[in-house]
């Protein structure tokens, strides 16, 4: 713009005519003298020199504060709800218009300015239009910075508090050992099956869930179900109760009990169910527990599915579970010819391991292993000859003149790898949830026996590839790093012969792990 002006030069100050021959200038604006029309000038002044002497953000607070709760990242929506939000996103910049007090102002555009992470400040771009006369409407830019305080929801705070839980659930299996619960922990971990519990406690012959709210209880309880065959009960304790309104406070438990049948046992079925699932022979092996208990006739192939209902109906115990195998060497295999999927039937000559040398005792047994097994193998199977078993439906066996002579002396459940080195390092790990333990701290003999089956259902892994899929394997950090035993479990492979091992395609990225060092 050119700045060549003749200060002494009049200036008219008749009123111009405007395109239409209406008159558009009338006053000089007080301030700087710029011609205006004064039938719509504001107190005679023009549009930029009332702006500099109007301010329509008067009453809007330039500072506000958001609380933010550090445990589940939430932010405080007043009164006193809690909501998701993450930073720089549309939920949480209509968080902060709701802080503000417009005072008959509106809002036509808001923004987020940029400011660091850790500065605990949000800044916010805003402008606002107001009407300062009948027909005249202003905007005004501004900004209001918030300062983000951390405070905990009363979520975060029940669960740091003891006894303040709404519905808890109570998962038992009334059996020696926990090979079941340790498969079932890494379907709740694949799932994220334990997000809303507010505390995970060790109990006897299981696990307690403690929940803040009944729905929450009653969503994990349809989880097993869907997973494992259980029995649930539900029951429920009146807390407190106003009477001048007649509302009441419960407490609610679930009683789930999975069936005390696990992988590997060798079952007894009542004559009755075992007529009535297929005509299988009583006499099986649990190979499988999903929804339904799988169980495997080693002499015919034949398989058939028990389901917790039918369980319920006619419940009946293990006849011997993992702890009672015993190593056998096979001395010849030859299959027969039928087959069943990754199952080929097979007759075997087996030889107790601890016999070999001491007399030339061998027994004879039908397996579903005859893809596997070569002479000078190990395998671990049941012995039944020479065994007394305290079991109703087993004597009814005996007993009966139809199964009585289909008894065999041997009962082979799986392959065995002798020349897997003990404590070996593996290349992948599986987690453990974080579990209080309370009271029952494990003694040392209790803590050995704990380890023993672990390393068991390590070994499960390798062997079972169907296993294998209900169970998130992460890689082995090439740091190894001190961590709590109970909380996870890490391991390496090494160099086992012929033994099963994890493919390293299986594995997933462990990325709670990860740190700036890591490349």
């Amino acid at each position: 713009m050119s700045m060549d002006m003749d200060v002494d030069v009049p200036i008219s100050i008749a009123p111009s005519q405007g395109v239409n021959g209406s008159v558009t200038a009338t006053i000089f604006c007080c301030d700087c003298g710029a011609p205006i029309d004064g039938t719509t000038a504001i107190d005679a002044k023009c549009y930029d020199c009332f702006k500099l002497t109007k301010d329509i953000s008067q009453g809007i607070q330039r500072e506000a504060t958001l609380h933010f709760c550090r445990d589940c990242d939430r932010w405080l929506q007043p009164p006193s709800s809690w909501v998701t939000a993450q930073p720089e996103s549309r939920e949480l910049l209509a968080l902060c218009l709701k802080k503000l007090s417009l005072n008959r102002t509106r809002i036509i555009d808001a923004s987020f300015i940029w400011t660091e992470p850790h500065s605990r400040r949000i800044r916010v771009k805003l402008v606002i239009q107001a009407a300062v006369a009948d027909d005249r409407v202003m905007q005004q830019a501004l900004e209001v910075v918030y300062v983000v305080a951390y405070q905990q929801c009363p979520e975060c705070a029940k669960s740091y508090t003891a006894n303040v839980w709404r519905a808890s659930v109570q998962v038992r299996q009334k059996v020696l050992h926990k090979r079941t619960f340790l498969y079932l922990e890494q379907l709740i971990l694949k799932h994220g099956a334990h997000r809303e519990t507010i505390n995970i406690k060790e109990a006897k012959d299981g696990i307690d869930f403690f929940f803040s709210a009944r729905n929450q209880a009653e969503k994990f309880v349809d989880f097993l179900n869907s997973v494992v065959p259980v029995r649930v009960k539900k029951s429920q304790e009146l807390i407190s109760q106003d009477v001048h309104t007649s509302k009441k406070s419960y407490k609610f438990t679930f009683s789930v009990e999975l069936i005390p049948i696990c992988k590997d046992d060798l079952v007894a079925l009542p004559i009755p169910l075992a007529k009535q699932i297929g005509n299988i022979s009583p006499l099986a092996i649990c190979y499988r527990v999903g929804t339904s208990i799988n169980v495997l006739d080693t002499n015919t192939l034949q398989t058939a599915d028990i389901s917790a209902p039918v369980y319920w109906r006619t419940p009946f115990a293990t006849l011997a579970d993992a702890q009672d195998l015993v190593e056998f060497i096979v001395m010849d295999c030859e299959p027969i010819g039928p087959t069943r999927g990754k199952w080929i039937l097979a007759e075997t000559q087996l030889a107790r391991a601890t016999d070999l040398g001491v007399n030339d005792k061998t027994y004879f047994a039908r397996t579903h292993l005859g893809g596997l097994l070569h002479a000078g193998d190990s395998v671990m199977g049941y012995m039944l000859t020479g065994t007394n078993f305290n079991n109703p439906q087993f004597e009814a066996l005996e007993a009966s003149h139809t199964y009585s002579s289909r008894i065999p002396d041997v009962v082979i459940v799986k392959k065995h790898y002798p020349n897997r080195r003990r404590n070996r390092k593996r290349h992948w790990k599986v987690k453990r949830m974080a579990k209080d333990e309370g009271e029952l701290l494990p003694k040392k003999t209790d803590q050995e026996r704990m380890d023993r089956e672990f390393e068991q259902f390590l070994q499960d892994i390798e062997e079972d590839e169907e296993f294998r899929q209900g169970v998130q394997l992460f890689k082995q950090p090439a740091k190894k790093k001190q961590v709590d035993e109970m909380s996870m479990a890490t391991t390496e492979d090494g160099e086992d012969g012929d033994a099963p091992h994890v493919d390293m395609n299986e594995l997933l990225e462990d990325f709670d792990e990860l740190t700036m060092e890591d490349h």
